[in-house]
């Protein structure tokens, strides 16, 4: 089973939250990254302009665009179009084997994945229904869950964009199989 990191960065905590951004990092450092144009701007606040929206890597496109390097997959678009693509991507990578999806904590990131199929009944049938988190992993390992995950990680970036969130799950992962 293939694992893939994946964050989100969504309009808030609260019930009717719409997607930003998506970012993932499989197991080999392939990576998707995509922000979407056609999440809720009503609820954007001061916050998530300076934390999340400041920090998108493709602000200087204004509708769909691409761009491909080696194994880094971005995209910009509406929620249709950033669904076709992740779908094709885990396709691609999975090479007709299982994926399993781990996030941070992931009430909103699974939910949120989600919900670009239509619902769970529509995600691809290579990802694996039952998603984990880093969250619990900490706990279970004995370590506190709220620590600072770019400190354990060993790691310094913008904190709330979706793809470097994603290589932080990813690193927090790996030390913790390794302790």
């Amino acid at each position: 089973m293939i694992k893939i990191f994946f964050d989100t960065e969504f309009t808030g905590l609260h019930k009717g939250t719409t997607l930003i951004s998506i970012g993932m990092v499989s197991e080999d450092g392939q990576q998707f990254y995509a922000e979407l144009t056609d999440y809720d701007s009503s609820q954007i606040d001061s916050w998530l302009q300076q934390n999340v929206l400041d920090n998108l890597l493709m602000n200087n496109k204004h509708s769909a665009a691409e761009a491909h390097n080696g194994n880094s997959f971005w995209y910009k678009g509406n929620a249709e179009y950033v669904r076709i693509k992740l779908e094709k991507w885990l396709t691609h990578i999975s090479g007709g084997e299982s994926i399993e999806m781990w996030s941070d904590c992931l009430s909103y990131d699974w939910v949120l994945f989600n919900h670009l199929f239509g619902h769970a009944f529509n995600i691809p049938d290579n990802v694996y229904y039952i998603p984990f988190d880093i969250c619990t992993l900490f706990k279970i390992r004995g370590i506190d869950p709220d620590i600072n995950r770019e400190e354990f990680a060993g790691m310094q970036g913008e904190k709330h964009n979706a793809l470097y969130d994603a290589k932080v799950i990813k690193a927090c992962y790996e030390k913790l199989q390794h302790e």
